[in-house]
């Protein structure tokens, strides 16, 4: 079951938000801050080797940072908490999409807390701009249908509380 707003208003899944995040089933997340990829990551099976690719800050300047085509590291606003037994996802907003823009998130474990990180595609030739703290993505909660065993106790755990 997908938690709808009435759920969400008055959990503490989400730090407060501004009333017009919340929508019939999910929350707007927004932009925070932006990254350029420095260099290749390495992935293996058991993390042994694992390297997270660098990145550098893109500034906003006048509260706007314009992004060319390409890949993107970005930084939510929000800062969740996610219960034992709720999931969730979140999906790129229309707006992104209908602007050549797309938006790639992982799912968010039961016991998940912090302030997440997803990747940014810029498909668009012509690349986009963004104002500071735009709503780029909409997180979807999902009921389970049991609390989960254990929490999410990765290495991601509490990342960017500042």
């Amino acid at each position: 079951m997908i938690l709808p707003k009435q759920h969400l208003e008055n959990s503490n899944v989400l730090e407060v938000l501004h009333s017009s995040q919340y929508q019939p089933c999910g929350v707007d997340i927004t932009l925070k801050e932006v990254y350029r990829f420095k260099n290749a990551g390495v992935i293996d099976f058991d993390n042994r080797e694992r390297k997270i690719s660098d990145v550098e800050p893109l500034p906003f300047e006048n509260e706007k940072v314009t992004l060319n085509p390409g890949a993107y590291k970005v930084i939510f606003n929000e800062y969740v908490r996610i219960p034992k037994d709720v999931g969730g996802l979140c999906m790129p907003r229309s707006s992104l999409l209908r602007c050549g823009v797309t938006l790639e998130c992982a799912v968010w474990d039961p016991g998940y807390e912090g302030r997440s990180e997803a990747l940014l595609l810029v498909k668009n030739e012509h690349g986009i701009t963004f104002k500071k703290n735009a709503k780029i993505g909409q997180m979807v909660f999902m009921k389970l249908l049991e609390s989960a065993n254990t929490s999410y106790s990765g290495r991601y755990n509490g990342e960017n509380k500042d």
